[in-house]
This record gives structure tokens, C-alpha cells and sequence, in this order.
């Protein structure tokens, strides 16, 4: 192995080393702070999620590289490793999506405004089909109203009020168990992607 092939390698390691281990340990660490109600360390571990999922590129566009300088992509278990790294990647990316709702959950218990760049969340779009339920349900009532009383007016008789059922009050949406949901997917996530991880480096060790 020449120079550069080991320089390569070294930064491949390297890459593994400071981006896969804390972004790993950041995305065990998110259900725990989950159950105990805190956005703020959420937060901070959605953003170094963020920083090292897509800093983990690095490990793959060095260790395509290193494989094009070895040529060795004519191997089974270099196309087995792209694959995983890929499905990993889209894991990860999973992982964002639930720790950005259950921010918006753990904000919304807890009776603060939820952070603009945190996007919709299952409690925003159930009240909004409720929201629009409502106003549908008020449209269809308003027409008929005004057939009745138009109807009492020719034949001089007194209006009757339209009988309609009352509409049936929303459930209000539990944000704790919206959070606990998120936290229950980022841990299930989180350990499918570190045996994705665990995966790749037995089949680089091997080979």
C-alpha cells in the first residue's frame, strides 16, 4: 500500500472515529432527556445529530476514494457496505425528522410556542382538522338556517331554529404521549443504524 493509499486510510478512520461515535452517542442520549421533559438538551442533541450525521459523509466519499486508489469495487462486501451506509444514512434522517416532533411535543406540555424551524407536528395537524371540521360543519348549518327563515316568512308562520346535533367535542391532543411515541422511534431507529455501524466495521476489520 503506497503513501496515499495510507493517508486515505487514515483519514477513512479518522471520519468513522469523530463523526459516527458522537453522533451515535447523541442519538442514545435523546430518549433519556425525552422521558425526563427537557427540550433544551433535546435540542442541543438534535443539532449535534445534525452536524455529525452529515459530517459522516466524510467516511463515505474518503472510502470511495480509497477504494477506486485500491481498486477493489469489484468486491462483494464493498457493495455490501455502500448499501448499509446508505440505509443508515436514511435512518438518520429519520431520526432528525422524530427529534424535531418531539421537541415540538415536549414545548407544547409544557405550554410554550413551538420553534418555527421545528415544522408541523401530529398535534398541529390533528387541530387543524379539527379547525376545519368545525368551519364545515358551521357552513353546512348557516344554508339551511336561512331556508327556514325565509320559508317562515311567505307563509307567515314563526321561524324554527334548524335542529342539528352538537358537534362532538375534539380530543384534546396528549403531547407527552406524542413525545413518548417519538422517543420510543428514535431509540428503536437509533439501534438499528448502530448494528448497520457495527455491520460496516466487521466487514472492514475482515477484509
Amino acid at each position: 500500500m503506497s503513501f496515499g493509499d495510507k493517508a486515505i486510510l487514515w483519514l477513512h478512520i479518522a471520519a468513522v472515529v469523530f463523526t459516527i461515535g458522537p453522533g451515535t452517542a447523541a442519538i442514545m442520549s435523546t430518549p433519556r432527556y425525552i422521558r425526563n421533559r427537557n427540550p433544551v438538551i433535546v435540542g442541543y442533541l438534535h443539532r449535534t445529530t445534525r452536524i455529525y450525521t452529515f459530517g459522516s459523509l466524510l467516511v463515505l466519499v474518503f472510502g470511495l476514494i480509497l477504494t477506486g486508489m485500491t481498486h477493489k469495487f469489484s468486491q462483494w462486501w464493498i457493495s455490501v457496505s455502500l448499501t448499509l451506509f446508505v440505509v443508515a444514512f436514511v435512518l438518520l434522517m429519520l431520526i432528525l425528522r422524530d427529534q424535531r416532533r418531539a421537541i415540538t411535543a415536549l414545548d407544547a406540555a409544557a405550554g410554550r410556542p413551538a420553534p418555527a424551524s421545528a415544522g408541523g407536528t401530529v398535534a398541529d395537524g390533528i387541530e387543524d382538522e379539527v379547525r376545519a371540521d368545525a368551519a364545515a360543519a358551521d357552513a353546512a348549518v348557516a344554508p339551511g338556517a336561512g331556508a327556514a327563515a325565509q320559508a317562515a316568512a311567505v307563509t307567515g308562520a314563526a321561524p324554527t331554529a334548524a335542529v342539528t346535533a352538537p358537534p362532538a367535542p375534539a380530543r384534546p391532543v396528549d403531547n407527552r404521549l406524542v413525545a413518548a411515541v417519538e422517543r420510543g422511534r428514535i431509540a428503536s431507529l437509533g439501534g438499528v443504524a448502530s448494528l448497520i455501524w457495527l455491520v460496516i466495521l466487521v466487514l472492514m476489520i475482515w477484509h
